[in-house]
């Protein structure tokens, strides 16, 4: 049996391959068992279902709905649901795959999933979206659960989304299953530090990275791709703890401020107006500008496939902190490597949101719940550790970062294989 040649072409714009690359790379180098190999390569399960729907003009329609259950070796699958008009099952392998390695390299008891459906969520109506959201996780009934695949919110879903899957699920059970899905609110139990939850791991991880390099906060420049729930708590969250955010972007385009931005402003401004065009108290910029600004620290947290080996080498960065899953291709590490930026993968710097979803599972089974100071510091234990994992790994095996993760990972994952063995 032989891995995967590390010289065939992979697309910059396929996930699926980038992220194959590097679990390649890193089996590799872990020198790991053939048999071994085979069974962490692919998924454990994957389901396609075909959803009717009645529409609120009184016709059917059929949307494509997908689970990935990529690994259960380490406990439950966990991932979240995703709605987009431009979902693929590659895509959902490569995040279903994400997982798994984002739950080992922090250390919690869950392996990898990742579900969607193919739709425009803004083109439907809130009652045609409950309708969807029912019947998907009634084609789904038999195989998510607390102690099998545990469902949580990403792109286009929330905790509404959570919420109608919780009681689909409770309906069908006969009783209310709090631990099916976690991102809920926290009235339906929710857990408190949730939503800030992504954010702050960020926070947490660039927080040990610039200890590392002897940096100060009111020294360290700050650029955000993306002011979602994740760029947007993080700058916030960097802004309050004495960070220089100086750019920041939506959808629409960045602003920049080299004295560094009013973020609290930015954000009340950004709320009122759904976009930073014309916000009068930056520059305005391009995304692609955003990203090739000279910074110490750059956190790409809006979507995947954004530093490319079209635009890696103008990455004028120190740190690299992924706060979206995927946002730099396996093509763009090694130009990165070669000029010196440290970076912090996407499956540890962006876990911070698994992390806390795997303390409301916890909460949900024990049915007791923690005030929000006990959440933070608990994710903080977590994120800061594994950080640390991370970084040894690197010096000790001599890689960088990127495939330390994985092969801290894989290696995790291959040794709960291995000892539990193989069922046949």
């Amino acid at each position: 049996m032989a891995y995967v040649d590390d010289m065939r072409v992979i697309k910059d714009e396929n996930p699926f391959e980038s992220m194959m690359s590097r679990f390649d790379h890193a089996a590799r180098l872990l020198n790991l068992n053939p048999d071994l190999y085979q069974v962490l390569r692919v998924p454990n399960r994957e389901f396609t279902v075909y959803i009717p729907v009645f529409m609120d003009s009184g016709k059917i329609e059929i949307f494509t709905g997908y689970r990935v259950q990529h690994n259960f070796a380490r406990g439950p699958a966990k991932g979240g649901i995703l709605y987009a008009p431009d979902l693929s099952l590659d895509e959902i392998r490569a995040l279903a795959a994400w997982m798994t390695w984002k739950c080992a390299v922090v250390n919690i008891p869950f392996g990898g999933a990742k579900g969607g459906i193919v739709c425009n969520p803004t083109h439907l109506s809130p009652s045609e979206l409950e309708r969807l959201t029912r019947r998907y996780t009634a084609e789904l009934i038999d195989v998510i659960g607390p102690e099998r695949d545990v469902p949580a919110p990403d792109m286009n879903t929330n905790e509404q989304t959570m919420a109608w899957i919780m009681d689909t699920y409770s309906m069908h059970a006969r009783h209310t299953v709090t631990a099916v899905v976690t991102g809920k609110p926290i009235d339906l139990s929710g857990s408190r530090g949730r939503r800030e939850a992504t954010g702050r791991g960020l926070l947490i991880v660039v927080n040990e990275a610039v200890k590392k390099f002897g940096l100060r906060p009111s020294e360290t420049r700050v650029v955000i791709q993306g002011s979602g729930n994740v760029g947007g708590t993080a700058a916030l969250l960097m802004h309050e703890s004495g960070y220089r955010v100086i750019a920041i972007s939506d959808i629409h385009g960045a602003i920049l401020d080299q004295q560094g931005l009013d973020i609290p402003d930015v954000l009340e401004y950004l709320n009122t107006n759904k976009s930073l065009e014309n916000y009068p108290k930056a520059q305005p910029i391009s995304n692609h500008e955003l990203l090739e600004l000279e910074c110490e620290v750059l956190i790409p947290a809006a979507t995947e496939n954004q530093i490319t080996s079209q635009n890696a080498g103008r990455v004028k960065c120190r740190i690299l902190a992924e706060g979206a899953n995927g946002p730099t291709t396996a093509n763009a590490d090694e130009i990165l490597e070669r000029n010196g930026v440290f970076l912090i993968p996407d499956i540890l710097a962006n876990a911070g949101g698994v992390t806390c979803n795997y303390l409301e599972w916890v909460q949900n089974r024990m049915g007791y719940y923690w005030k929000e100071s006990i959440v933070n510091e608990r994710l903080e234990d977590v994120m800061v550790a594994s950080f640390h994992d991370v970084v040894k790994y690197a010096e000790t095996h001599h890689v960088n970062n990127r495939i330390a993760s994985y092969m801290l990972a894989i290696d995790r994952v291959a040794y709960v294989t291995q000892i539990r063995g193989i069922y046949a």
